[in-house]
């Protein structure tokens, strides 16, 4: 009874996109102006449609701790690595299943839930680039529990080529108020799991921790020593960061204390 009141809430709550198609019109703006506005309806289907797509078996870990989860195809065809991987199953296969054998079980069910619903628990309580994040009562900021869960979603969005869904969790991280200890945990996992590249996800670190090393450090000063051993692109941005912020506040300084040049001078050099 509970998986049916679940189905119906989310059959009602959302109306997802079809098959991606788009029927543009072309309308002339009514101003004078004589400039023509161009509107993008999508077609759309029935969530229905959906749900009576075959399913698809999910396996997430490996041996006794794997998960077996169930998603509907038209849904996870979204992700290119899910329509590649389906593309191969040979026609009438019975059973199609995906393995992830190396991915977190909690990630793997955010993104199916994102899938269904176009959020993932736990949600933004407003619409404002700072609004607070639902509680979640299972989450301990002293180990960054929550920053971690937020960075697992964005490296299987990546994996997955789902922007939509990493762009979303890259902004749930900077709604999280976490401790010493919890940033590092999710700065070593992010160095750890993204390429140098990812300046999105990498840039934000630096400077965080640029800004507070002093204070931070303090508060758990041996593991951000490990930190900075482990992972030297990780010193070497925060370094580089600092190092930058100086030198930007020196020339504006140095401008600050030149003196004014007159406009004969200038004549007189040109």
């Amino acid at each position: 009874m509970a998986e049916v009141q679940i189905l119906s809430r989310v059959i009602d709550d959302i109306e997802m996109i079809g098959d991606g198609e788009e029927v543009v019109e072309v309308e002339e703006i009514e101003d004078g102006t004589g400039e023509e506005e161009v509107t993008s309806k999508p077609t759309r289907s029935a969530f229905m449609d959906y749900l009576r797509s075959p399913m698809i078996e999910i396996v997430v870990g490996q041996g006794e701790t794997s998960t077996l989860l169930t998603a509907h195809e038209a849904l996870l065809v979204r992700s290119p690595f899910f329509k590649s991987t389906v593309a191969n199953f040979s026609e009438g296969a019975t059973t199609k299943r995906i393995e992830l054998v190396n991915e977190d079980i909690d990630a793997v069910g955010s993104f199916l839930e994102y899938l269904y619903t176009g959020e993932y628990f736990p949600r933004a309580l407003g619409d404002s680039r700072d609004a607070a994040l639902e509680v979640d009562p299972d989450a301990s900021e002293d180990e960054g529990e929550q920053l971690l869960r937020h960075a697992r979603v964005y490296t299987l969005a990546d994996k997955l080529g789902v922007a939509e869904l990493k762009a979303l969790a890259h902004s749930k991280v900077h709604r999280v108020d976490s401790t010493a200890k919890g940033e590092i945990a999710y700065a070593r996992y992010v160095y750890g799991n993204t390429p140098r590249a990812d300046t999105t996800i990498r840039k934000p670190i630096a400077s965080f921790w640029g800004m507070r090393a002093y204070v931070l450090r303090h508060d758990a000063e041996d593991d951000f020593k490990t930190l900075c051993l482990e992972y030297p692109e990780f010193a070497f941005d925060v370094l580089s960061f600092v190092l930058d912020t100086r030198e930007k506040k020196g020339s504006e300084r140095d401008r600050q204390d030149e003196p004014p040049r007159s406009s004969k001078k200038r004549k007189g050099n040109a």
